[in-house]
């Protein structure tokens, strides 16, 4: 049976993930991998997992076993409306938000929510991968906006909704990663936010806004979300996590946006998977109420700080002149850019013979079209681990300088 006669448009559009293929390879155990966006394994919190999922087979185990609303559990919703106001400064009720399998999830249903094939979207570049793949399933044109180190330039949005607007194309809306961006962890300013914001009103968009990195802040000013400057008007959409924060494994997110619109995902999810685990939800419902998030994200914070602290020190000591890199304030990833005549995906087959793995930038852009930058991640690996693994990088680099 030929099946590729039969396969979809959206299946002919979907690319294989680049870091998902590349984690394949550097499984092994030799290899220093700074390629995944993992977070430290060592910090789960795994007794008070196991204790709090004991407490709900006990508690409320036909509801934990049962399936769910599609919207979500109402006492995960209670804890989340709280803290939204606690520690965003965002008021919403329990129809502004859906709980989703994490922000993956939310990104493919915005992607089936808004776009149709040839509908025009801006992201900055570099941007997060997963997003570009959902969007690029969704036959997204996707617009790239220019950046620097305090996020998307302004001016470079006015001036692709400007020819968008001229063109009699709509801008469906603007992606963006605010907060220790994936995969630069460069963060918007709040002037900029300002700014971007009023240009989408402008224009007659949205912001769809992914914030999973946020509460990993270990220096400067925690800044305002895009829905908070909003003050809840309507013209953000919001995705939240708990990957980062708490437990990857549990695949829990959520949405914040308008009522109405939020309504619309709610028939999307139904038709995609029902409900997401009513069993994990109750679990971080539990651990939100014992007052444990704030806590862990401490400990996260400093060891974190730590390893960013550690691979920036190593990388000054040991990277050749003419490579620099980016200083993230907070989250899991910085970004380092070569002399324009190296090539990243071509490094990395030689790095990983040297048993050292990163991410080659070109997958971050939508056009695919700058070849001399990587994506290092520093939450995953020992402090010995990142030290050796700068090493070999840079020997890596300059043997091929």
């Amino acid at each position: 049976m030929d099946y590729k006669k039969l396969y979809s448009h959206v299946v002919s559009r979907a690319k294989a993930s680049a870091i998902r293929e590349l984690l394949k390879v550097t499984a092994m155990p030799e290899i220093i991998s700074f390629a995944g966006g993992l977070p430290a394994p060592e910090l789960f919190p795994t007794k008070d997992v196991a204790d709090i999922l004991q407490t709900i087979m006990k508690q409320t185990p036909q509801e934990a076993l049962q399936y769910g609303t599609t919207e979500g559990q109402k006492s995960l919703k209670t804890q989340l409306i709280k803290m939204l106001q606690e520690t965003e400064h965002i008021t919403v009720e329990p129809e502004n938000i859906l709980m989703v399998s994490a922000s993956q999830q939310a990104l493919d249903m915005s992607a089936r929510m808004f776009i149709n094939a040839g509908d025009a979207i801006l992201v900055a570049r570099p941007t997060y991968l997963g997003a570009l793949q959902a969007f690029q399933v969704a036959g997204a044109d996707i617009i790239g906006v220019e950046s620097d180190k305090d996020g998307m330039i302004p001016a470079d949005v006015e001036k692709k909704l400007a020819a968008l607007q001229t063109e009699g194309r709509p801008c469906k809306f603007i992606y963006v990663v605010p907060d220790f961006q994936n995969p630069t962890g460069t963060t918007i300013s709040e002037e900029r936010r300002v700014q971007i914001l009023e240009l989408a009103k402008k224009y007659g968009t949205f912001i769809l806004e992914d914030s999973p990195y946020r509460q990993v802040r270990f220096e400067g000013k925690h800044l305002p979300t895009f829905y908070e400057l909003d003050g809840g008007a309507g013209h953000v959409l919001t995705l939240f996590t708990f990957s980062k924060v708490f437990v990857p494994g549990f695949r829990l997110g959520f949405i914040v946006g308008p009522k109405d619109v939020i309504a619309r995902f709610v028939i999307l999810k139904q038709a995609m998977d029902l409900c997401t685990s009513p069993f994990l939800q109750l679990a971080t419902a539990e651990y939100l109420r014992r007052g444990l998030l704030a806590q862990h994200i401490k400990e996260i914070i400093e060891c974190y700080r730590e390893k960013r602290d550690l691979m920036l020190e190593t990388l000054k000591k040991y990277m050749p002149q003419g490579v620099t890199w980016t200083h993230p304030e907070g989250g899991l990833f910085l970004w380092l850019t070569l002399p324009k005549h190296l090539n990243s995906s071509e490094l990395l087959t030689k790095a990983i013979a040297n048993k050292v793995a990163f991410v080659a930038g070109v997958d971050f852009y939508p056009e695919c079209n700058v070849f001399n930058d990587m994506r290092l991640n520093f939450s995953y690996s020992s402090k010995e681990q990142i030290v050796e693994g700068l090493k070999r990088l840079a020997q890596t680099i300059k043997e091929n300088l």
